[in-house]
């Protein structure tokens, strides 16, 4: 992990506890918000996985010229 990717980081994580904090503003049950945390989960971590994807792309694109 280079120094770049700290702040991208750390402001995903921020933005994960301000969707969790709108999440148990609603006072679901545990099973549906457990289940609507997942899903949270697993868009940030699939837009964190194609951001690094393609920066690692662009890197490798870049080394080739």
């Amino acid at each position: 992990m280079s120094a770049d990717l700290v702040i991208p980081i750390v402001s995903s994580l921020a933005w994960l506890v301000l969707c969790g904090a709108a999440l148990a503003s609603y006072r679901l049950q545990w099973g549906q918000m457990v289940k609507l945390a997942l899903v949270w989960l697993a868009i940030f971590v699939g837009l964190y996985v194609l951001v690094e994807w393609f920066m690692v792309a662009q890197g490798t694109a870049s080394a080739m010229i």
